[in-house]
Formats: structure tokens, sequence, C-alpha cells
């Protein structure tokens, strides 16, 4: 199980999103363009965690997961947002969000995340937070196609950049971060300039026909699992999939 998240802001030309290059070393996508996002740690799955908006078992109806799963999928999605880009999706209260964390200090906790020295429970328990589980936005889910030897079920969410904090490139996994228009980051793909998976340009084409982003802000129910299936066209094999539209 994974989530990734379409971290979203305002600008003068319409709503822009947060991008990331993966370095070209990874194993799976690499020098692809992505949101930030990753799988499910263990340790997502269980310890008490400071929690404000709807709860669990709200998310385990919106999603279809058991309350276990769909609670440890939001956690993911808000954890995974801090470690790659710096932007924490908390507050010291249900109705407030922690405002500047671009500080060595909160670095370090960035690091003690991702080398598994302290879990995002710890991190808010310590720091006197509640996660904000309200900031979040369901936006689709999709599984890899059955034959990739490496498969993801992912859960995408969208949500606003908070004020006062801002989203940086201090992450080992990309090699560059962009914030970018859905349609430029389109028609990047479409001149072969940057490589996309084919959720992320569904996101982007969804994300593009919105005004601003109070219209991507709304959960999406009764989502179905997208996995694309090959299937012939001509003399070519294509990948197929019917959307959640």
């Amino acid at each position: 199980m994974a989530a990734t998240v379409m971290l979203l802001r305002e600008s003068a030309s319409g709503p822009e999103v947060f991008m990331l290059r993966r370095v070209p070393s990874m194993a799976f996508a690499p020098s692809v363009w992505v949101f930030p996002g990753g799988g499910v740690d263990p340790r997502d799955e269980g310890g008490d965690i400071p929690w404000a908006g709807p709860s669990p078992a709200q998310w385990a109806a919106l999603t279809g997961l058991s309350e276990g799963v769909a609670r440890a999928t939001v956690i993911a999605a808000v954890r995974e947002v801090f470690e790659e880009c710096g932007v924490l999706l908390a507050g010291p209260s249900a109705d407030t969000v922690v405002a500047d964390v671009s500080g060595d200090d909160w670095h370090a906790d960035r690091e003690a995340l991702l080398d598994r020295s302290l879990s995002f429970a710890e991190l808010l328990t310590r720091r006197r937070l509640v996660l904000r589980s309200d900031l979040l936005a369901l936006q689709d889910h999709w599984v890899t196609p059955e034959m990739e030897p490496k498969r993801y079920d992912t859960w995408f969410f969208a949500a606003r950049l908070p004020e006062r904090q801002a989203a940086d490139d201090r992450t080992t996994e990309a090699d560059r971060t962009e914030w970018v228009r859905p349609a430029a980051a389109l028609e990047q793909v479409g001149a072969g300039a940057a490589r996309m998976m084919p959720p992320t340009i569904v996101q982007l084409r969804r994300l593009g026909a919105f005004a601003d982003i109070g219209a991507a802000m709304v959960n999406r129910p009764d989502l179905v699992a997208v996995m694309p299936e090959p299937a012939q066209a001509g003399d070519a094999m294509v990948l197929r999939a019917t959307l959640n539209d």
C-alpha cells in the first residue's frame, strides 16, 4: 500500500502542483517526474498518534479499506510529504497548522524518520502536534499492472500548501523539484522533455481542469482501483484502463 500527495498552491496563472524528478539510480521509475509519496511504513500501522479531522473510521468508509489500513494510508501520506519536501500537515490544535518547519531541527527530524530512528507518532507527540487529516482530499486509486515486477497499490490525495510553509528539495530521492502548472507539465511530457507515468498524467489532466484549488480539495467517493491492462491496438500493444471520471 502506498500514498502520494498532490501538493497545490495558487499562482497568478492558476493552481500549481509540486513535483519531483526521481534520481536516475532509482530501481523503480528512474528520472520520472512524480508527486511526493511512498509506501506505508509498518510503524504507520500501530501506536497512538495525535489526530484531528475525519477519523480513521471515516477514511475507511470513504476508501473501502479496513480502519487500520485506512489510518496507516493517511499517516503515510502526511509523513511522506514531510520527509520528501518538508511540508507538515499538522498543527498545535485541530484548527491550526504549524508555521515554518524549515529549520535544521526540523530537517534532523526528517532524517530520523528516514533512518527509522524516529516514528511519525513520536515526532508529533514530542512536538505536541496533531495530524490534520482534514487537510487531505482523496482523489484517485491506482494499482500497478500485473505484468510489472514491482507493484504498488496507491491512493492519490490533494493538499493545499499551508501558509508560511515552503516545499523544498532536501531529499536524496529527487535530483530536481519544481512548482508547475498542470498544463505546462503535460506540455513537457508531450514534447518529450519530461517522463511521467500514466497515473501522474491522468491526475495532471484532472487538476488542469480546475480554476482554483478549492475544486481539488473535495473527496472523490466510490473510487474503483484503476489497473491498466495490456490490449492489442492494431500492430501495437498498449495499456488500457477505465478511469475514475
